[in-house]
């Protein structure tokens, strides 16, 4: 009787665990929650929703489930936007190794799961912190071969050996910039500095390189906290692409979970701001677009319209685009137009002649980049003849106001 309480007892403190330490790792942006929930008890047969369980997409385009819990949300740091922060009185809690490695076993076995994402606050020093998350990743490989997809967020200030032995362990790792200049992080992250956050991505580009690892990291950058400018964070970010320190640059609205004085007052996080700032960085990565052609005087983002359309609208003079003879960076820059209806576009050129009724069969939608392109010398769009520039320009704003 008493060894079936100690039990039952013991699954408790480790669920009350997972509630505290799951709850203070989803402000990471690494991966985002799937968003089910039914509400069932605890020990329930076939509930739908487990504290900790979230999906990211695989390269192959699979969205995965998995794990992602602190090690520990103590920390000895005070960040002033984050809910971890050392004078915040919060409910804590520390895993053990052993405990994370049993958890992530049996809800993989359970099929909850596929892999770990594990993070931590700074539990004593960076070294006594990673070593915990090492031990963890270490008894899941070895004791319970454990073959599945593990993500380790570096701790900042972690020796480099530790930081190799991560990178030998885990499938992914990444290191949190968080702030993208050193005047911000002194304000609102005291204990940090852009060189003791950029010396574990300086280190995994170098094994990166001699191919001792099989992919760079990540990193994460938080949206809104300061007064840094859409082109500041962007020149970060493709500085970071530009000498092959990440594999991507994820972006985070700041959320109001603290009051300091030094924090914006503002109510909801600027997630529109977020999803221009992807969309920008989409473009610097895949599409040929250059930092200066983003912006002009401006120092942030159009929200009203995406950074393509808003790019388009200031360089009328590139358009249209004539769909018959345009080479493949040229098709991209046309709003509506992706890397992969550009290949269609150019594969179907091959063999036929195009026409707009053969553009909607291959699945390219007009709705924007009709206003953009003519198809053998015809535009999609009927303008008056004696348009001026200008008007065309308005014309094409009015148009495009509403997509």
């Amino acid at each position: 009787m008493g060894t079936s309480f100690q039990i039952l007892q013991k699954k408790k403190d480790l669920l009350s665990k997972l509630n505290i330490l799951s709850a203070s790792a989803k402000y990471d942006n690494s991966c985002s929650s799937s968003g089910s929930k039914r509400e069932t008890p605890v020990y329930g047969v076939g509930s739908g929703y487990l504290n900790g369980i979230y999906y990211t997409w695989r390269s192959d385009g699979r969205c995965v489930p998995l794990l992602k819990i602190l090690m520990t949300n103590y920390c000895i740091n005070n960040c002033k936007y984050c809910i971890n922060r050392r004078i915040n009185d919060v409910p804590r809690a520390i895993f053990t190794p052993e405990e994370i490695a049993y958890l992530t076993v049996e809800l993989y076995r359970r099929n909850y799961i596929e892999g770990l994402f594990l993070s931590s606050g700074i539990y004593k020093t960076p070294d006594d912190t990673m070593e915990l998350m090492l031990r963890a990743v270490h008894i899941l490989r070895k004791k319970y071969d454990f073959k599945g997809y593990i993500h380790l967020k570096l701790i900042p200030g972690a020796s480099p050996e530790l930081i190799a032995s991560a990178l030998k362990l885990a499938d992914r790792v990444s290191s949190n910039l968080e702030l993208p200049t050193e005047e911000s992080l002194k304000k609102l992250a005291p204990e940090k500095s852009i060189p003791l956050l950029l010396n574990p991505l300086k280190l995994i580009r170098e094994l990166y390189e001699n191919k001792e690892v099989k992919a760079p990291a990540s990193t994460q950058l938080i949206i809104g906290a300061t007064p840094d400018s859409d082109k500041v964070i962007l020149t970060l970010a493709q500085r970071l692409y530009t000498q092959k320190m990440v594999r991507r640059v994820y972006y985070s609205a700041y959320i109001p979970v603290n009051k300091d004085p030094d924090l914006p007052a503002i109510k909801k996080p600027p997630l529109l701001r977020e999803h221009r700032l992807y969309q920008a960085d989409w473009l610097l990565r895949f599409y040929g677009f250059q930092l200066d052609e983003l912006f002009q005087e401006e120092e942030n983002l159009d929200l009203k319209v995406d950074p393509k359309l808003s790019w388009a609208i200031r360089n009328l003079h590139f358009f249209p685009v004539e769909i018959t003879k345009a080479d493949y960076w040229e098709l991209i820059r046309v709003p509506g137009i992706g890397p992969i209806s550009a290949k269609k576009i150019l594969q179907a050129r091959k063999y036929g002649v195009l026409s707009e009724e053969t553009l909607k069969n291959l699945g390219i939608s007009l709705k924007r980049a009709k206003y953009f392109i003519t198809l053998r010398g015809k535009p999609l769009v009927k303008f008056k003849k004696d348009f001026t520039y200008k008007q065309i320009e308005l014309f094409y704003s009015r148009a495009t106001s509403s997509l």
